[in-house]
């Protein structure tokens, strides 16, 4: 339980308390990452035996976050009580959202314009096996504008809640808060019960978090087993410029945003160490989404925009998917000696920018969405089938994919929250000033019962 303490000015600080480095839950999920490429690399039979650790833990993770979202975003626009601030959150949100997301899909042309990864890669589209990526292009073929919208609504109420599609589970819960505004007294208890009911899923999430070194340990002992690290080397150009790129996109581009509303990037990050360490074993940035919600609250956002900003962001502001859409594009083009003519491009750009909306942090779903704007370009000068060539290596990147969107929501929502006149700037330095004591072992905390921090005038000593 994390412990902070208020001085008064004058008053000895006392000596702070430390948690045993083999009990902090990141230090735990690196030496587990590490365990898992050993063992693959090693005993690849044995890694691969393992993908179900991995599995379960996603999957336990995964049978919470509709709930959460639910009571979330209906206690946050209920408590709102304005729903003219409710639209002007949303609409604040989505206006960031496409201007981060049509920069992040620019670079990744950019760069695959002037790094040119693909580039005398020499592949034969004709002896490409089309059978390998069958199934995503059949998935592909079924994604349109009109399927988006309509997969958006569920086949009941509950049906959204019991399948966990975020997008449904979104329209939901902004019509239940809606009504409940508009309740009076009756909506005030029903939307108590709400609250407390969300409290309960957090605190069922700090039990199933505790397991996040065993899931990364059998994720990265399978991927490893799976697909072998040589996978990497044979296309080391193509990974490596896109980790690259994602990279100098968090450090520059969200850093200088960072900077803008008064915090460093680099101090964000040792902050949410924790969360980028779960997602790098799991590949998938929907095992953090309740702690991601819970530590943007500590930092000083509000909870109504927490509420909305960060389920919302999973599914319309994903920025490492869209520089991976535009730079993977670029990539095959180049290796089968494809030219794209500027409408091409152009193509490419508007239709990433709407297929990966649907990639909501799952892992492969970034897979789907490339088949998908593959299959848009006019003229078809990249076959589906070209996908082939990155389909080993692909597990790989997913990963640097799902770290960049996590990164890029969690400055996401303290944008719009300072946007929105809502950011406790004094909370914001507090917790900036200590970011590795204060985001340590979120798993033991509750939304509820945090730390002093939350106390005007308090001082953060240690966390335990």
């Amino acid at each position: 339980m994390a412990q902070s303490i208020t001085h008064h000015p004058g008053a000895a600080a006392p000596a702070a308390h430390h948690t045993p480095w083999y009990k902090v839950l990141y230090i735990q999920v690196l030496i587990a990452i590490v365990l898992g490429v050993l063992l693959g690399w090693l005993y690849p039979d044995q890694g691969k035996s393992l993908k179900w650790l991995g599995d379960g833990f996603i999957a336990l993770i995964k049978m919470m976050i509709a709930p959460i979202i639910f009571c979330t975003i209906v206690h946050g626009i209920a408590s709102i009580g304005d729903l003219k601030k409710v639209g002007r959150v949303g609409l604040k949100a989505l206006i960031y959202f496409e201007v981060v997301s049509s920069f992040a899909l620019f670079i990744g042309i950019v760069v695959g314009e002037v790094v040119k990864p693909g580039a005398g890669f020499g592949a034969d589209p004709s002896k490409l096996d089309a059978k390998a990526v069958e199934g995503y292009a059949k998935l592909a073929a079924s994604d349109s504008t009109v399927a988006h919208i309509l997969a958006i609504i569920p086949k009941s109420f509950f049906h959204a809640l019991a399948e966990g599609d975020l997008l449904q589970v979104l329209l939901v819960s902004i019509l239940t808060g809606v009504v409940l505004t508009g309740m009076g007294a009756k909506g005030e208890s029903i939307t108590h019960g709400i609250e407390a009911a969300g409290q309960v899923f957090f605190r069922i999430i700090g039990i199933i978090v505790k397991l996040a070194p065993i899931g990364a340990f059998g994720a990265m002992a399978f991927t490893i087993g799976q697909y072998g690290i040589g996978k990497v080397v044979d296309l080391a150009w193509l990974v490596g410029t896109f980790y690259i790129t994602s990279l100098l996109f968090v450090l520059v581009v969200l850093g200088g945003i960072a900077a803008f509303s008064g915090f460093s990037i680099f101090k964000f990050l040792a902050y949410i160490k924790d969360e980028l360490l779960i997602v790098l074993g799991t590949s998938s940035s929907e095992t953090v989404l309740p702690h991601m919600m819970t530590k943007m609250k500590r930092l000083g956002a509000s909870d109504s925009v927490v509420g909305l900003v960060i389920p919302t962001g999973y599914s319309f502001n994903l920025d490492g998917t869209n520089i991976y859409m535009t730079l993977t594009t670029l990539f095959l083009a180049q290796a089968v000696g494809a030219d794209l003519t500027f409408w091409q491009y152009a193509t490419i750009f508007l239709v990433a920018m709407l297929t990966s909306k649907g990639a909501s942090g799952v892992t492969g779903a970034g897979f789907i969405t490339l088949a998908a704007t593959l299959a848009a370009i006019p003229g078809n000068p990249v076959p589906v089938a070209a996908m082939t060539l990155v389909l080993g290596v692909d597990k790989f990147m997913s990963e640097c994919r799902a770290l960049t969107n996590l990164v890029g929501n969690g400055v996401a929502t303290v944008v719009v929250s300072r946007w929105e006149g809502e950011l406790d700037k004094a909370k914001l330095r507090q917790v900036m000033a200590h970011p590795v004591a204060i985001g340590t072992d979120i798993s033991d905390h509750a939304p509820d019962v945090i730390s002093d921090v939350d106390k005007p005038g308090a001082t953060v000593v240690a966390a335990q």
